[in-house]
């Protein structure tokens, strides 16, 4: 028996593996008739009607968004996730039954979403399952002092830190004691950050210092760690989701950043490049140098100590030996509305998920505004030294509630980066880069424009510190000043 392959138009109907109602290519679907196995045919592509640019340049106009209704399928999820975040409410308020744990400083998921860990201020450390709401465990002796932060290193293990200098592994399958303890800050502790290519963990501390630790080599003597980095007035330290860069904030304003990171070597700053950089008020223009003499990376770069230097100079001191430039160290003034003439105080940093914004919490040096501002990460080929470009450029900012002085306010992206989670008086604020949740490249402005508020959720009866949204589900949590610790859920 023979069989037939008959290409006919059929416009009606969708190409194959597509679930939705996108047009297909004119003259490009088939039908197959056959009542046996069919035997090889060959058909001329003057019978193929294919539209302009071929099949392959149609498919690539669907993946871009391209011609009407094709869109990219990621970009399609995004809306039914707006809808499903514009219906969201307080869900249930998750708490042990003892309340002796005071407030919540931070809050983590667990990579797959199954674990809500909670630090505390009271040497605490409560885990919940989000999901059900129900309180799993309580690590009452987890430190002797604050627990400022928590990171999960994989699935299973992960760390905790403390004002008690100390850092502290644990594994969910035996939490009835720390796998161990880790020893080498000399002041309080306040993030942790982990390399997944590297597999090496990363703190800073209220010391200025910033510990790189080998966790797969621990013993009973201790974990192999070695100072990377220091610098004054450290307040917050983040690895970019590629750990290609460290950014460092400060109390005193300025920001930090490392490029090409190579967590391998200790960075002297006697041995390598500084390039200081002010932004100015125009957004654009920048004075920079390079320094000669040793100086702490964190001291203040005065617009009178910058000089003008030749290319060829800023090229070659911005190479290690060997022509690759790695952890070149950029030190900025982000610039915070509000803010040009008094100064402010870098209090929270994030970084966006997929690595193409930094977002800030700043406050005023007298502690009376505070601000949300996001930072566009600028890359590409080097410029002139007498006008650098700066790695950092204003896209969105808001101004936040002025409540809590002298309290740190942990904010968030979304896992999509599309909306940002900020602590607000007594609840939070979903924000945006535009009111359809845009992202950030499809909506970057001239100049910086302001975030605009998707939704506010209050259900505290304290000034909230923290909030974080879910890995894999649509839920945020949020923890006060009290103790309380929110879950907020759709609700149609």
């Amino acid at each position: 028996m023979s069989s037939k392959v008959r290409w006919v138009p059929t416009p009606e109907r969708p190409p194959l593996g597509e679930g939705d109602q996108s047009p297909p290519p004119p003259s490009l679907s088939w039908t197959l008739s056959s009542k046996s196995p069919p035997e090889a045919s060959f058909i001329s592509s003057s019978q193929v009607s294919v539209p302009d640019g071929g099949l392959f340049g149609w498919i690539r106009g669907r993946r871009l968004g391209h011609g009407g209704r094709c869109v990219e399928p990621a970009r399609d999820t995004f809306r039914a996730m707006t809808g499903l975040y514009g219906a969201i409410q307080p869900a249930d308020s998750v708490s042990p039954i003892t309340r002796t744990h005071g407030a919540v400083f931070n809050l983590e998921y667990s990579p797959g979403g199954s674990v809500l860990t909670v630090a505390c201020e009271q040497t605490e450390v409560l885990l919940f399952d989000p999901i059900s709401s129900k309180h799993i465990k309580t690590l009452s002796t987890a430190h002797e002092d604050c627990v400022n932060n928590i990171r999960f290193l994989d699935n299973r293990m992960f760390a905790t830190c403390s004002d008690d200098t100390t850092i502290a592994l644990w594994d969910l399958r035996k939490l009835d004691s720390k796998v161990c303890t880790l020893h080498g800050h000399t002041s309080w502790v306040k993030n942790i950050e982990y390399d997944t290519n590297t597999r090496l963990l990363v703190t800073s501390g209220f010391d200025g210092n910033v510990i790189i630790w080998d966790t797969n080599r621990c013993t009973e003597d201790g974990c192999p760690h070695k100072k990377f980095f220091h610098t004054r007035f450290l307040m917050r330290m983040r690895l970019t989701p590629d750990c290609s860069k460290m950014l460092i904030s400060t109390s005193s304003g300025y920001l930090l950043i490392l490029h090409d990171l190579d967590l391998t070597k200790s960075l002297e700053v006697v041995s390598y490049p500084i390039l200081r950089a002010r932004r100015t008020t125009s957004n654009s223009d920048l004075v920079s140098a390079t320094s000669s003499s040793p100086r702490s990376a964190g001291s203040p770069c005065h617009q009178g100590e910058s000089n003008p230097v030749s290319e060829k100079h800023t090229v070659r001191a911005t190479q290690r030996e060997g022509g690759s430039p790695r952890n070149s160290l950029e030190v900025l003034t982000p610039e915070v509305p509000g803010e040009r003439d008094r100064g402010n105080c870098i209090t929270s940093l994030q970084l966006h998920p997929k690595g193409w914004a930094t977002l800030l919490r700043c406050s005023s040096n007298t502690d009376d505004q505070e601000w949300t501002c996001v930072y566009e990460f600028q890359e590409g080929a080097p410029v002139p030294s007498v006008s650098p470009r700066c790695s950092l450029r204003l896209t969105h900012c808001i101004e936040e509630a002025n409540v809590g002085r002298g309290y740190i306010k942990e904010l968030c992206f979304s896992p999509d980066g599309r909306m940002i989670a900020s602590p607000h008086g007594y609840g939070i604020r979903l924000l945006g880069f535009d009111t359809k949740c845009s992202e950030l490249v499809d909506c970057l402005p001239k100049e910086a424009a302001p975030l605009q508020e998707i939704r506010s959720l209050y259900s505290h009866t304290d000034v909230v510190l923290t909030t974080k949204f879910s890995p894999t589900h649509c839920q945020i949590a949020s923890g006060c000043l009290s103790g309380r610790v929110s879950l907020y859920q759709p609700k149609f």
